[in-house]
C-alpha cells in the first residue's frame, strides 16, 4: 500500500527562507508564529497525517460511507476516532478568529497543514475543510447572534458545516435554482427543495451540521439577483446553546462516485426546514462566494497534495524496481537489472512532477500570504493590492493545480507500470480521488472563463497589473545576480508572453467573444506558468543564499537542479499556449453541432 511523509523540510524552506514570514511579525497572529512554533506545528501535523490519517485512506476508499433507513450516515471505520483526534488537537481553529475560540495563527500555516491532511487522506480532509469554509462565511456575513450561536462549536470541530448550491436541474448556472424560502412571523424562513452533490451533508463525526443553503425568497427577482443565503442546522439550537429538535433536512441518498469514497456526498432534502437569513436578502451569492473562494483555494491545495503523495510513492518505486539496463551502461552491475530510476523517460515523469510540485508550493503559500495581508494589514493600499492578487490567483490555482494533480497521479501510476493499475499498490485510488478536484467548486473551464471574463478586466485590469509590477520589482531588485539570471530571464520572457496574450484578447475578444472563450484555458495555463516561474525564481534565490552562506546541504543544490529542469522543460510551454490562444476560435467553432 501507499506511504506518506509530509515534506516538512520543503515547507519550512518556503515559509522561512523564501517567504520569510518572520518579517510580518507586526501583523496579528504572525508574532506568535515564531520559528519554533512553526516547526512544532509542521512536525505534529506530519505525525497526524502519517500515523492517523493516511492509514485510513485505503480503508475509506474500500468501505465508503453508509446511509441507513433513518437517513443517518456512518463514515468508514476509524474516521470518527481520527476526527476526534483532529478536533481535540486544535487543528480546526488553527487560523480562525480568537474571539470565537480560534488560535489566530496565520492562514498560511493552515494551508501547510491542509496540504498534509489532503495528501494523507483527501476524503477525510473534506469534512473539516467544508466546516471551516462555512464558518468563514458566517464570520464574514452573519450577525452577532449567528456568530455566537454557531462559530465557537464549529471552530472546535464539535459541529460540522456544508455549502448547498447545486440542484438536480442546475449546476454552475445558479440563477436557475428553485429551492424556496418562505418568511415566517418570527423572522425565520421555511426552506423547501432538493440539493445534490453535497459533500459531508450527513455523517456521524459531529453532534450537529450547520448547512448553508442558497434559496429564493418568495417574490424575489428571477436569476442570480434573487438568491439569498440561509443557515439551516441539522439540529435547531436552543437559546442556551444546547441542541433542540431535528430540523426538516435530511440525506435522501448517497452518490455512487468514482473516488473520495470516504466522504459522504449527499442528496439533501429540505422539507420546510427552519432557516435564518445570512446577510441581506437577494445578496446570497455574494455571501456564498466567501465560502466558495475559500473552498477553491482548498481544492487547489488538494491538487498540490495529491501530486505530492503520488510523486512520493512513484519515486520510491522507481528507486527499488529493477528493469532493464541504463542506456549508458549498467548502474547496478551486481543486480540482474538496473533500478528504473536510471531511465530518462522515468526521470522525465518524476521531474515533471517534482518541478511543478515545488514551484506550486511556493506559489500556493505566497498566495496564502496575500490572504493574510488582505485580512491583517493596517495599510489600506496593501490590503487592496493583496486582495486583488489573491482574487486573480484563485481561479488559476484551482484549475492548474487540480489538473496537474490528476495528471501527476496518472503519471505516477505510469511509473509503476502494471503495478500502478492494480489496487494493491494504491496509485489507482489517487487517480480516482484526484479527478473530482477538476470538477467541483466550479469546473476548470469555468475557472478559465472567470479569469478571462471577470478577474482580468476587473477594476481596469488592476490585479494583473499589480502582479506584473510584483514580477518587475523582483527582477529589478535582483539585477546583477549572475547565478539567478536564468530565472530572471525566464520570468521576464514569460511575463512578456502573458502581456502579449492579454493584448491579443483586448484586440480580438470584443469583435468575437468566442475568441476569449477559446483561448481562456490557454491563457490560464500561461498565467499559471508565469506564477510557477515567479515561485521558482524565489526558491532559487533562497537556495543560492543558503549556499553562499556556507550551507553544504544537498537539499539546496537539488533545489537548483530541479529549478533548471523547470526552466528548460516546463516553462517553454508558455510559447505553445500563446500560439494556440492566438489561433482564435474559428476552427474550434466551425463544425455544426450535429457533426459532433
Amino acid at each position: 500500500m501507499t506511504t506518506y511523509a509530509a515534506p516538512v523540510k520543503d515547507m519550512q524552506f518556503v515559509l522561512n527562507d523564501v517567504l520569510q514570514i518572520s518579517k510580518y511579525s507586526n501583523l496579528p497572529g504572525f508574532s506568535e508564529a515564531t520559528d519554533d512554533v512553526v516547526e512544532a506545528i509542521l512536525e505534529e501535523g506530519a505525525k497526524l497525517a502519517a500515523n492517523v490519517l493516511h492509514p485510513l485512506n485505503h480503508i475509506g476508499d474500500e468501505e465508503g460511507c453508509t446511509r441507513h433507513d433513518d437517513a443517518s450516515v456512518t463514515t468508514p471505520t476509524g474516521f470518527k476516532d481520527a476526527y476526534k483526534t483532529f478536533s481535540e488537537g486544535g487543528w480546526q481553529g488553527l487560523s480562525f478568529d480568537p474571539a470565537y475560540g480560534g488560535q489566530g495563527l496565520p492562514y498560511i500555516l493552515s494551508i501547510a497543514v491542509n496540504e498534509m491532511v489532503s495528501s494523507a487522506n483527501m476524503a477525510f480532509g473534506m469534512y473539516p475543510g467544508l466546516a471551516m469554509g462555512a464558518a468563514l462565511a458566517i464570520h464574514a456575513h452573519g450577525d452577532d447572534a449567528q456568530k455566537q450561536t454557531y462559530l465557537p462549536k464549529m471552530v472546535t470541530g464539535e459541529w460540522g458545516g456544508t455549502m448547498n448550491l447545486t440542484e438536480p436541474h442546475c449546476g454552475t448556472d445558479l440563477g436557475l435554482l428553485r429551492t424556496k424560502a418562505v418568511p415566517q412571523p418570527d423572522g425565520s424562513y421555511k426552506i423547501s427543495g432538493q440539493k445534490i452533490w453535497i459533500s459531508a451533508g450527513e455523517h456521524d463525526l459531529t453532534d450537529n451540521i450547520i448547512h448553508l443553503v442558497l434559496a429564493r425568497i418568495e417574490g424575489a427577482p428571477e436569476g442570480v439577483k434573487g438568491i439569498s443565503l440561509f443557515v439551516a442546522p441539522k439540529f435547531l439550537v436552543n437559546e442556551d446553546g444546547s441542541l433542540g429538535a431535528r430540523n426538516g433536512v435530511q440525506c435522501g441518498g448517497l452518490e455512487s462516485k468514482m473516488g473520495i469514497h470516504g466522504n459522504a456526498t449527499c442528496v439533501m432534502n429540505y422539507d420546510e426546514a427552519t432557516g435564518w437569513l445570512i446577510g441581506e436578502e437577494n445578496k446570497g451569492l455574494k455571501a456564498m462566494f466567501t465560502m466558495m473562494n475559500e473552498a477553491r483555494l482548498g481544492v487547489a491545495v488538494q491538487g498540490l497534495a495529491i501530486s505530492e503523495v503520488a510523486y512520493q510513492n512513484a519515486s520510491e518505486f522507481a528507486r527499488d524496481r529493477v528493469q532493464g539496463r541504463s542506456l549508458t551502461g549498467p548502474k547496478a552491475p551486481d543486480k540482474a537489472a538496473d533500478p528504473i530510476i536510471v531511465h530518462p523517460d522515468v526521470r522525465r515523469m518524476l521531474m515533471d512532477q517534482r518541478a511543478t510540485i515545488e514551484g506550486g508550493r511556493a506559489w500556493m503559500y505566497w498566495s496564502a500570504l496575500q490572504a493574510d495581508m488582505h485580512h491583517k494589514s493596517e495599510d489600506e493600499e496593501t490590503r487592496v493590492r493583496a486582495d486583488d492578487i489573491l482574487g486573480l490567483m484563485t481561479p488559476v490555482l484551482k484549475a492548474y493545480l487540480t489538473e496537474k494533480g490528476f495528471w501527476h497521479a496518472s503519471t505516477a501510476q505510469q511509473v509503476l507500470g502494471g503495478s500502478g493499475y492494480t489496487a494493491e499498490w494504491g496509485l489507482e485510488q489517487f487517480v480516482r480521488d484526484a479527478r473530482i478536484a477538476m470538477i467541483y467548486e466550479g469546473t476548470n473551464g469555468v475557472q478559465a472563463l472567470d479569469l478571462v471574463g471577470r478577474k482580468l478586466p476587473k477594476d481596469g485590469g488592476r490585479a494583473i497589473m499589480a502582479f506584473f509590477a510584483e514580477i518587475d520589482a523582483f527582477v529589478n531588485d535582483n539585477q546583477g545576480n549572475e547565478e539567478l539570471k536564468p530565472y530572471l530571464d525566464g520570468l521576464d520572457a514569460a511575463k512578456a508572453d502573458v502581456q502579449e496574450a492579454t493584448q491579443w484578447f483586448m484586440a480580438n475578444a470584443m469583435q468575437n467573444p468566442d475568441n476569449a472563450g477559446a483561448g481562456s484555458m490557454d491563457y490560464l495555463h500561461m498565467v499559471a506558468l508565469l506564477c510557477l516561474a515567479h515561485g521558482w525564481a524565489q526558491l532559487a534565490k533562497a537556495a543560492l543564499e543558503r549556499k553562499a552562506a556556507g550551507d553544504a546541504d544537498d537539499f539546496f543544490a537539488n533545489k537548483l537542479i530541479t529549478g533548471r529542469y523547470f526552466l528548460e522543460r516546463i516553462l517553454p510551454d508558455v510559447k505553445a499556449h500563446l500560439a494556440k490562444l492566438k489561433a482564435g476560435a474559428d476552427s474550434m467553432m466551425a463544425l455544426p453541432a450535429e457533426a459532433f
